[in-house]
């Protein structure tokens, strides 16, 4: 059973740091690209970033400079640094993985609020 594990998220001031993580099983990681994609209440899930098999990068452009993405394909496991939060950063952040196939995860809320 393929499952994707968000963890990472939750309340961060303005201006401040959070690191959020997702752990992969059941699929062999390292065939597959990764991204995180965001949806903030009421709006339309997004691609934030996203790393290739390769490590090959993207970023929209409203995270540019402040979102690093990473992967450890000996751990499995996908990371999304985000500094320099801003409150339009809220959201909630998903994990997605794509082969032939893809998979998304459940889900980790970020609220940036002072």
């Amino acid at each position: 059973q393929v499952q994707l594990v968000e963890s990472g998220g939750g309340l961060v001031q303005p201006g401040g740091s959070l690191r959020l993580s997702c752990a992969a099983f059941g699929i062999i990681f390292s065939e597959y690209d990764m991204a995180w994609y965001r949806r903030a209440a009421g709006g339309q899930r997004e691609l934030v970033a996203g790393i290739s098999t390769e490590g090959n990068t993207k970023y929209r452009d409203s995270v540019k400079g402040r979102f690093t993405i990473s992967r450890d394909d000996a751990k499995d496991t996908v990371s999304l640094q985000m500094n320099m939060v801003k409150p339009e950063d809220t959201a909630v952040y998903y994990c997605f993985a794509e082969d032939d196939e893809y998979y998304w995860g459940q889900g980790t809320q970020v609220t940036v609020s002072s």
